[in-house]
């Protein structure tokens, strides 16, 4: 079951004109969450961070902001069924929320790490990359062809080669007692995850830096991870990149750092 339009819908076909916008050209903007204890005010869920980043986008385009306390009833009637939230938002302010279960294996992708690939061509360029929006096609091209090499999740990279992010969450690397992640002016999406791990770190007193992933800065890290709100911590073991193989440690002691943020309680 799913919402739209204030409509409560209990099948998994919805139906939109030929005309409309999200069809034709990918005019949504849209948050993914991930419900803590099914709660909306658990200090892991980010109810208030995932709709102002929606609020923002809309802002910059133009659009109609939605009823957000109709919204947030919307929701609140998911989370019995579904730990994650889609919603997801039309240029005329019309809602769509969906739900859906974690990974049946996320405790093993967390736990020994998964490769990666990294998607060296321009094709897979995501558009808009400080707006979450409908129109995820390079993303989502690359994630897929990143299955053809044996790998979970592809790392998008910008012209120039350096690494930016992977096809869905931020990325973070570890060397010499200090955690790294790439810098936002490069051009990728400021994931809430992201955002909070930086402050967390800090606060913990914790050495970390924005920077820029060039091919050297990548030959020195022992550890790399990515974050997002849905998957939290997720190690990389392996990367391939253009037939070169990198080997990292998805049970390094210092991972534990990250973790250890998601690990609050209500």
């Amino acid at each position: 079951m799913f919402w739209y339009d204030g409509q409560l819908i209990e099948k998994d076909e919805l139906t939109l004109s030929i005309h409309h916008p999200s069809l034709l050209y990918g005019a949504m903007v849209f948050t993914t969450m991930r419900v803590y204890e099914q709660s909306l005010e658990h200090p892991l869920t980010h109810w208030q961070e995932h709709g102002d980043r929606i609020n923002s986008s809309l802002q910059a385009f133009g659009w109609p902001s939605p009823n957000w306390s109709q919204i947030r009833q919307e929701v609140e009637t998911l989370l019995p069924s579904y730990p994650v939230i889609r919603i997801a938002i039309f240029p005329d302010g019309t809602e769509w929320i969906i739900g859906r279960t974690l990974p049946n294996d996320l405790s093993t992708r967390q736990q020994k790490g998964i490769i990666g690939w990294v998607a060296q061509d321009p094709l897979f360029e995501r558009s808009l990359s400080h707006h979450k929006t409908a129109n995820y096609l390079g993303a989502w091209l690359a994630s897929n062809r990143a299955q053809h090499f044996g790998a979970k999740e592809a790392i998008l990279v910008d012209t120039e080669g350096l690494w930016l992010e992977t096809s869905t969450g931020n990325l973070w690397g570890w060397t010499k007692g200090c955690w790294y992640t790439p810098d936002l002016k490069k051009g990728l999406l400021p994931g809430i995850a992201r955002s909070k791990l930086l402050n967390w770190l800090k606060l913990q007193n914790i050495p970390v830096q924005q920077n820029q992933w060039t091919s050297q800065f990548i030959k020195e890290l022992d550890v790399v991870a990515y974050s997002n709100s849905v998957m939290e911590i997720i190690p990389f073991m392996q990367i391939w990149d253009q037939g070169v193989k990198w080997v990292y440690s998805p049970t390094h002691s210092v991972l534990e750092q990250l973790r250890s943020y998601f690990q609050q309680k209500s």
